[in-house]
């Protein structure tokens, strides 16, 4: 797979620095082009651009984007495109629609809210589910760009250009059966586009409720993806959370999932990678209460020349918390996947049980993998435990299968979905499972 770009004016007889500060301030400029009616929208998002601005674009040299190199975004002229009509019909959205969430469907097309291809006209008494644009009375300024660590650059950047967003908000003690389906679809062509998905997710006290986030392309222009996903889990609240990205191989994803919990609560996070020539998922996790349970499920599959980045940060704060992580990846060919992980355990944090480990799986001798699970404990009286594995198709595993009839291609395949199946059984709706394991063939 090669990432074919276009010649970009603003890169033209510039230094590295200047090029970088020259693309975002593009960027910035391109964000800002789309003004919002209300109020504290404009304050918030004023407030993001001077923290953009604060920013340098990120290079290698900085130790959180050590093994991931942005400079060939540098080379494309990415336009926004939210304004401009997509043409899409609801034939084009056949491979991503889930029975289990026909009737629950919000769909953005190039970042613009599509209401003649969401289906939410049969709601549970209470639930909410809709775009921003069209929900102007609800009281979101608590909630919408306040979690923590929301001046970081991508983050801020996309606050910039808030002026739509997906919202789901679940009353309390409500207990949505129906899973929620969140799509969002690129439908670049011969314009390098550049858009920035909003997803803004409340679940009060005592409510539970499956969410799927979904990004997906149609066509194999280039497109330059940065999405921001807000999730308020309350007090004893349950969120069940499967975030998945496909995009086209020429694609460039960068994607932010920042979940607050409360005392209690329950927040389990299934996130799955596929797609996208370089891509990058930061999941920040901040448990503010008590006997909280996270659960981190995360499956990258990278091929051809991919760069797929997952970066993670858990927070503990408070004791008797419980969090769990298994992030897996499988690479092919000459494709580089990056692990990150951390988990926070300060003094008091006391009584918690922390568990993370990162498996790899390569299938080609030039796949390459960097991995770093991390803990940083400061309490005395914890369970962590942490670890990373790197290991290739055995090849007496293969021969064992071929023994009982099976040709070495199945048998390869067999074991790679033998690997992936621990994580794709988490996923809790079964035609996204169904679908999603085909591409392990």
């Amino acid at each position: 797979m090669t990432i074919q770009v276009s010649p970009n004016p603003i890169a033209a007889e510039l230094t590295p620095a200047m090029k970088r500060d020259a693309f975002l301030a593009h960027l910035l400029d391109l964000a800002k082009q789309t003004q919002p009616t209300q109020a504290w929208l404009t304050s918030l998002r004023d407030r993001a651009s001077e923290q953009v601005q604060s920013h340098s674009f990120p290079t290698t040299r900085n130790e959180e984007w050590r093994f991931t190199d942005l400079s060939p975004l540098l080379e494309v002229p990415f336009t926004e495109v939210g304004s401009r009509e997509s043409g899409v019909g609801l034939d084009a959205l056949d491979r991503f629609v889930l029975p289990e969430a026909v009737n629950c469907r919000l769909v953005f097309v190039d970042g613009v809210y599509a209401p003649e291809l969401s289906s939410i006209a049969d709601l549970p008494d209470g639930l909410t589910v809709g775009a921003l644009s069209n929900l102007p009375d609800l009281k979101l300024d608590t909630y919408l760009g306040q979690q923590p660590n929301s001046d970081e650059l991508f983050t801020a950047l996309n606050t910039v250009g808030l002026i739509d967003a997906a919202i789901v908000w679940v009353p309390k003690n409500l207990e949505v059966e129906t899973p929620i389906h969140l799509l969002f679809v690129s439908t670049a062509g011969d314009t390098p586009t550049f858009v920035q998905p909003r997803c803004l997710i409340i679940a009060e006290p005592n409510s539970s409720a499956t969410i799927v986030e979904e990004y997906g392309a149609i066509g194999q222009g280039q497109s330059f993806t940065n999405a921001v996903t807000e999730i308020w889990v309350e007090g004893n609240a349950e969120v069940s959370h499967t975030r998945v990205q496909r995009e086209s191989d020429s694609a460039f994803h960068i994607g932010k999932t920042a979940v607050s919990q409360a005392r209690d609560s329950r927040y389990t996070c299934n996130a799955i990678s596929l797609g996208a020539a370089i891509s990058r998922h930061h999941l920040e996790i901040y448990q503010a209460g008590e006997q909280i349970q996270t659960t981190l499920n995360g499956l990258t599959i990278a091929k051809g020349t991919q760069l797929a980045d997952t970066h993670s940060k858990i927070a503990l704060t408070q004791p008797y918390a419980t969090t769990n992580q298994l992030h897996k990846c499988i690479v092919d060919d000459r494709a580089h996947v990056v692990f990150n992980g951390k988990v926070s355990v300060p003094q008091a944090a006391q009584l918690t049980n922390a568990g993370q480990l990162n498996q790899n799986l390569l299938l080609s001798s030039k796949a390459r993998v960097d991995t770093k699970p991390q803990l940083e404990i400061v309490a005395d009286n914890v369970k962590c435990t942490h670890g990373a594995t790197v290991g290739q198709l055995e090849a007496d595993e293969v021969f064992y299968l071929q023994s009982r009839g099976i040709d070495a291609e199945s048998a390869r395949n067999l074991l790679i979905y033998a690997f992936a199946i621990e994580i794709m059984n988490e996923i809790p709706i079964e035609s996204l499972r169904d679908r999603l394991a085909k591409c392990l063939r």
